[in-house]
C-alpha cells in the first residue's frame, strides 16, 4: 500500500479519538431529571451527539421544553464537568497511533466546547496535541472550515500536508470545504453509509490502519 507524506494530523475527538457517550448521556439524563423532564434512552441521547452540546441538549429537551433549555445548558455544565472522565477513554489502538506520530504534529477540531474538551484530555494525554480548538472558540462550527484553517495557519502546515480523522459527515464535509484531505473512521459514532456518500478519501477500520496510510 502506497504511505502519504503528511506533516500534521488533525483528529475529530467524540467517535474518533475517545468513546465518550455513556458520559455525556450521564449527564444529559441527570440535567433531565433536576429540570423534572422525562429520561431519554442511551441509544436516543447517542443519536443527538456530533452538532455540539448546544444542539444535543436543544434535541434533548424536546420541541415543547425550548423555553428551558438555557436552564439545561447551565445545569448540564455541571453534571458533565462531574462526570466527563468516569466512562471516557481513548479507543483502543489510539495511544499507540499517537506514539507512532509523536514527530508529526498533531491537532483537535471539535464541536464541542473548549472546556470540557481541555478537561478529558488532560485526564486522557493532552501532550500528544500541539493544537486544540473547540467549537467555542469562534471559528464556527464543523462543516464550516474555520478551525481547520486556524491549525494550518497555527502550525504553519500547508494543505497537501494535512490530513483530517473524523467519524461524521460534519468532519468530511468541513475537511473538504477547508481543502484537505480527510480519513474517515468506521468505529465512532458516525453513520457509514451518509459517510461514505461524502467520499472521503480514505476509509478505516480501526485507528492501527493509519500507520499503514501516512508516513
Amino acid at each position: 500500500m502506497q504511505k502519504h507524506k503528511i506533516d500534521l494530523l488533525i483528529f475529530d475527538l467524540d467517535g474518533t479519538l475517545i468513546e465518550s457517550k455513556w458520559d455525556i448521556a450521564t449527564a444529559v439524563n441527570l440535567t433531565l431529571g433536576d429540570l423534572g423532564l422525562p429520561l431519554r434512552p442511551q441509544e436516543e441521547i447517542f443519536s443527538f451527539v456530533g452538532d455540539g452540546i448546544k444542539r444535543l441538549l436543544r434535541l434533548a429537551v424536546g420541541e415543547e421544553n425550548q423555553a428551558r433549555y438555557e436552564e439545561a445548558l447551565r445545569i448540564f455544565r455541571g453534571h458533565y464537568l462531574a462526570h466527563c472522565l468516569d466512562r471516557t477513554h481513548f479507543y483502543p489502538g489510539v495511544e499507540p497511533v499517537l506514539k507512532h506520530f509523536a514527530r508529526k504534529l498533531k491537532a483537535v477540531a471539535t464541536n464541542k466546547s473548549l472546556e470540557y474538551t481541555k478537561k478529558i484530555l488532560e485526564g486522557l494525554g493532552s501532550h500528544h496535541f500541539a493544537y486544540v480548538v473547540g467549537g467555542d472558540n469562534g471559528y464556527g462550527l464543523k462543516p464550516e472550515p474555520g478551525m481547520f484553517l486556524k491549525i494550518l495557519g497555527e502550525l504553519k502546515v500547508g494543505k497537501e500536508r494535512a490530513v483530517l480523522i473524523g467519524d461524521s459527515t460534519n468532519d468530511i464535509t468541513g475537511g473538504h470545504n477547508a481543502g484537505i484531505r480527510v480519513c474517515a473512521v468506521g468505529y465512532g459514532m458516525g453513520n457509514r453509509e451518509k459517510m461514505a456518500a461524502c467520499n472521503p478519501d480514505w476509509f478505516i477500520e480501526k485507528p492501527e490502519d493509519l500507520i499503514e496510510l501516512f508516513v
